[in-house]
């Protein structure tokens, strides 16, 4: 009898909100992988998680290391630049890469991970979760098949630091210093860079609080707009990607839950560490990401 293939072991770096609501019940879901251990800044929050999972809580520098000589591939739950490092060192290590959006909010080191990455041919998935939700997932290809697109429209507008919010994601310096621009901004290009084309020109200007607004002309020639923020009044918050063009317009529909579209992201990490094929949504797409976010932040500050 031949004996079952041993699962991948996937570790997941982070312990806050996002780790404990989305990443780590997607890994202790996942049929195909077996979630080998969670990683914490915060040793408590991770021995919580733990053992909710029924897996192992590491701490410290070294626990990093055990996490990695423990694990296949590792899962990111943590601020862009602590993660882009750590994204660095788990790659020379030999484990594949499952990094949340954005990869790092510098281009050098969205760059480090990215050549880390190829220097130890590692595979590697960025979580935008718009492309892993089956519905919009499906949308996107659809859109980018079908072509002859004029311009597009979009708004995302969340309302973290509004008055009256409750969200769990409020407490995140990161989030609080670089605002809607880096934490929505990577979901909209996302959409946006597969149906249109490349980023070949940036304006971006100020709107109320932390909301940006960015004009875009895309390779295809169409052009685009996206205002995003996490400061709206709460009745004012909501997402909506419009596309116009040869066929009329289409909209983007709903998505499910985050849990679900995180599964579809590891699935996607094992194909690419399985096939060798890069997926299209990997680290060098992040890289592109980063630097069309900083170039529409430099422009942000040359209007002071």
């Amino acid at each position: 009898m031949t004996k079952p293939a041993k699962q991948p072991r996937i570790g997941l770096l982070g312990a806050g909100p996002w780790a404990a609501r989305t990443q780590a019940p997607a890994l202790a879901a996942h049929p195909d992988v077996e979630f080998a251990g969670v990683w914490g800044r915060r040793p408590e929050a991770a021995a919580a998680i733990a053992a909710a999972h029924d897996t192992t809580a590491y701490s410290g520098d070294d626990g990093i290391y055990a996490l990695f000589a423990a694990c296949d591939a590792i899962t990111f739950a943590l601020p862009p630049d602590i993660q882009a490092p750590l994204a660095a060192r788990a790659a020379a290590a030999g484990c594949h890469l499952l990094l949340d959006k954005p990869v790092a909010t510098t281009v050098a080191g969205a760059r480090e991970v990215a050549e880390a990455a190829e220097r130890a041919g590692v595979a590697s998935v960025v979580f935008c979760t718009l492309r892993y939700a089956a519905d919009t997932a499906l949308w996107i290809a659809e859109q980018a098949a079908v072509g002859g697109w004029f311009t597009a429209h979009a708004q995302w507008l969340g309302s973290l630091y509004a008055p009256g919010s409750d969200s769990p994601y409020a407490d995140s310096p990161w989030r609080r210093e670089k605002g809607g621009l880096w934490d929505v901004g990577p979901h909209v290009l996302s959409v946006l860079l597969p149906v249109l084309g490349d980023v070949t020109e940036v304006t971006a200007a100020r709107g109320p609080v932390d909301t940006a607004h960015l004009v875009l002309r895309h390779a295809s020639g169409a052009s685009s707009t996206a205002t995003l923020g996490l400061s709206a009044p709460v009745k004012a918050s909501g997402v909506s990607i419009a596309l116009v063009g040869d066929q009329g317009s289409a909209v983007l529909p709903d998505w499910g839950d985050a849990v679900r579209s995180f599964g579809a992201a590891v699935d996607a990490l094992l194909e690419s560490a399985s096939t060798g094929k890069a997926h299209d949504c990997d680290i060098r797409f992040g890289l592109r990401l980063t630097e069309i976010l900083a170039e529409a932040e430099a422009e942000l500050l040359r209007r002071g």
